[in-house]
């Protein structure tokens, strides 16, 4: 879940429709002219908890403490027993996703929490002093005095247990993986810890500063070493190992994307997803080729897309590209009518440019309200700074500046803003979902202007399609990292680096599992809808659009259990086949 944004008052109830309240007229024509715009029957709570959440983060700090897991674990019980004593059989559809999706996150929550606790009860033996430094920053908290003489010998005799458990654990060669990643929180929560503590009293209680600082900072780097040791056990126990590509990471398996798509409401195997995603592979051949010979390179697509890469810009012209292109990508929504633009959102979108430590991780594009720009600097090597030029032209930028402004990642989050603030259902089918759709939508409405601009743009599709196979087949423990890498360069046609960055990425980037394949699904999932309600003439694109924004974050198929008034039950499970693999 997100962390919420700041409230609005409510002056936020009259904002969704610009024609006021509904008429009985527009309900039968409008699937949300019977919907609140703000509020719903689990309003109250979500606002609630989301502040109380915040409150209890700023207050419980120090990461697998047990008080802290103890507290959060009370916190959701609490919010869940109290979402269970509304009445959902007399709620709105509207109210219902609320309530499904809450009660959702609650109990994922409680989960997670339930397996720190059992991990860490696996490895307190490693942290014999840990219950100490617990109590002392608790006492800090509410500024008790101390005793820095006995605090100085306790962290002479932590940084002793350090030395010692570290020599004892260095030895063993059968480590858990999830057991040293819960010591690596647990290493870092408890110097963070201290460090408050640290800064707290020193300089401001004298006993503290005469008896403290050397202690403290031998245990600091100590507990620094600690860390380092259990990552570096952690690397080697990595279910997937350093194939050459630098690249290590963790392969969840078969079950566990089973049980992370069902959260997600995506009803489909992992298997099922390979297909769709090269079924999708085979159109963009197709149409690869037809770009292709209009350029007069027949069959060889290569050749043709090895010119494309060939047109990027001078150095230092790169903002310039991109302001012409997004300016190109609005007048074309614009003409065609096919969202709502507020224009503080056009006002206010901005660049940056990305920095040579953050490009290693991310070639391409980031964006949002800030669109960050990718591109060589003066100390990169000669042929990186060629890769980096030709995998941001102006073709296959073409297809990614509205994917990170408008429609796209800047739109949303404006929109998330200022409908159904409380809602923080926020998951990668919708945000990427979202962008994505906007790019095979406006493909079908006719933006790309040549061959070259077709090309542009189905490099990126075929990128999305190969992330679907790539991080599947890598977490299904079939693939490894440098395959993936190879995968990107033959099959779609990235360079070398980026396709190493977007592997580096996907697998060691901080991104969950699921994160590279929702960028296609999550789009299929929106035309799919926009076929049900825009083509079949229920709702106009505008229409569509807009509703989806005013809805704010959620997994699509709940988007579409509002557009459609679905009664939702309460035992609802996920059955939307969005996607016909039939040939």
């Amino acid at each position: 879940m997100r962390t919420p944004y700041a409230f609005t008052t409510l002056l936020c109830f009259v904002l969704v429709f610009a024609d006021g309240l509904p008429s009985r007229a527009q309900s039968r024509t409008n699937p949300l002219a019977d919907v609140n715009p703000q509020s719903s029957d689990v309003h109250h709570l979500l606002t609630q908890y989301y502040a109380d959440w915040g409150s209890l983060s700023r207050f419980y700090t120090v990461a697998g403490s047990p008080e802290r897991r103890v507290r959060f674990q009370q916190f959701h019980t609490d919010y869940l027993n109290r979402l269970e004593q509304l009445d959902f059989n007399r709620m709105t559809t509207d109210s219902r996703v609320d309530y499904l999706l809450f009660r959702r996150d609650l109990q994922q929550q409680l989960g997670k929490l339930a397996a720190e606790a059992t991990e860490r009860e696996q490895i307190n033996a490693w942290f014999p002093f840990a219950d100490s430094v617990y109590a002392v920053e608790k006492r800090r908290r509410r500024g008790h005095v101390l005793n820095p003489q006995q605090f100085a010998q306790n962290l002479t005799n932590m940084s002793q247990q350090i030395g010692q458990l570290q020599s004892a654990l260095s030895k063993e060669t059968n480590l858990n993986p999830a057991l040293l990643m819960r010591a690596i929180s647990t290493a870092e929560g408890l110097q963070s810890g201290l460090k408050s503590v640290y800064t707290f009293y020193n300089h401001y209680e004298p006993g503290f500063s005469w008896w403290i600082p050397q202690p403290y900072q031998k245990t600091d780097s100590l507990l620094t070493a600690y860390t380092a040791f259990f990552r570096k056990k952690s690397r080697d126990a990595a279910p997937v190992k350093d194939d050459g590509s630098g690249i290590t990471g963790v392969a969840v398996g078969r079950d566990e994307l089973l049980r992370q798509l069902q959260v997600e409401l995506i009803p489909y195997s992992p298997e099922e997803l390979i297909e769709i995603a090269n079924k999708e592979f085979a159109w963009c051949d197709r149409e690869l080729l037809k770009a292709s010979r209009e350029m007069g390179f027949g069959d060889n697509w290569k050749a043709a897309q090895e010119k494309v890469k060939n047109s990027y810009v001078p150095e230092g012209r790169q903002p310039e590209l991109i302001l012409r292109l997004l300016n190109e990508s609005v007048a074309f929504l614009k003409a065609k009518n096919l969202i709502t633009i507020p224009p503080i959102a056009e006002e206010t979108w901005r660049m940056s440019m990305m920095s040579p430590e953050r490009q290693l991780v991310n070639p391409f594009f980031l964006g949002g309200e800030v669109i960050q720009i990718s591109y060589p600097t003066e100390g990169m090597k000669h042929p990186d700074k060629l890769m980096s030029m030709r995998g941001n032209n102006p073709h296959f930028s073409r297809a990614t500046v509205h994917h990170e402004l408008i429609a796209g990642h800047h739109l949303q989050g404006f929109m998330n803003n200022r409908y159904k603030i409380y809602r923080n259902f926020d998951t990668p089918f919708w945000t990427e979902g979202w962008a994505l759709y906007w790019e095979m939508l406006l493909w079908d409405q006719g933006f790309p202007q040549s061959p070259e601009d077709r090309i542009g743009m189905l490099f990126w599709r075929m990128h999305r399609c190969a992330r679907i196979i790539f991080s599947l087949n890598y977490h299904l423990g079939k693939w490894g990292p440098q395959q993936c890498i190879d995968f990107l360069v033959d099959r779609v046609g990235h360079e070398r680096a980026n396709a190493e960055g977007e592997v580096r990425r996907s697998f060691i980037g901080g991104y969950p599992p699921l994160y590279q394949l929702a960028y296609m699904t999550g789009g299929f999932q929106f035309l799919a809808l926009k076929k049900e309600l825009v083509d079949s003439g229920r709702m106009t694109h505008k229409q569509f659009h807009d509703a989806v924004l005013q809805i704010n974050a959620m997994p699509v198929e709940m988007i579409r259990a509002i557009l459609t008034n679905q009664k939702l039950p309460k035992d609802f499970k996920t059955s939307w086949r969005f996607y016909d693999l039939k040939p």
